[in-house]
């Protein structure tokens, strides 16, 4: 049996409600930037074990370097959040946009650097030969889902940032450090589908 069926469902249903205290580090952008960008969470196709593709950023890059990420970036003119996140994913990863089973999109994202960041969920087959690009990632990784949609999984930190104490969530997974952005779109996901009756599905 195939996630993408369960998946889309538990997706639908959760986010057919409102759910009006999503993170959001809106606060924090100072220059009046909002540039729309996008992001694929890709879930390997495995029912009982599904994983989620994530890289690992190069540490001389401008926005977020070193930080642990979801294949992204800008959305260009003419594109909408799934063209964009699907051509990223292909130019970061060589990831197949054609293998992409495209679920939707979520809750966007306001990013304390002054992005507005839409994901967009997809499922893929798992054990695709993917090849980093060197200039945009360092390395790529996978994490379980459940483990990642689990708020036990998660530690909440603070820090003094930009005038204002800034709340933000972290996990290691295998010597990665998962924070920031990626932890609190992953939050906000896991606020809209129900692992518990996902994983019983499959």
């Amino acid at each position: 049996m195939s996630l993408y069926e369960p998946l889309a469902r538990a997706f639908a249903e959760g986010h057919a409600r409102d759910i009006p205290d999503l993170l959001s580090d809106e606060q924090f952008a100072r220059d009046g930037r909002a540039t729309p960008a996008a992001v694929l969470i890709a879930i390997t196709d495995v029912p009982h074990d599904p994983q989620v593709i994530l890289t690992q950023r190069p540490r001389a890059m401008r926005d977020h370097p070193g930080q642990v990420a979801f294949p992204g970036g800008k959305i260009d003119p003419g594109e909408d959040a799934v063209t964009a996140a699907l051509r990223e994913a292909e130019e970061e990863l060589s990831l197949p946009r054609e293998v992409v089973r495209v679920i939707g999109t979520s809750d966007v994202y306001h990013t304390g650097t002054g992005f507005l960041v839409t994901p967009v969920v997809g499922v893929v087959p798992p054990g695709l030969p993917l090849v980093p690009s060197p200039s945009e990632v360092e390395a790529w990784f996978e994490a379980p889902l459940g483990l990642l949609l689990d708020p036990a999984s998660w530690t909440m930190h603070e820090t003094f940032w930009r005038g204002a104490n800034r709340r933000y969530l972290e996990m290691d997974w295998q010597g990665f450090r998962i924070w920031g952005v990626t932890a609190a779109i992953i939050a906000n996901l896991s606020r809209r589908i129900a692992w518990e009756g996902l994983s019983d599905a499959a």
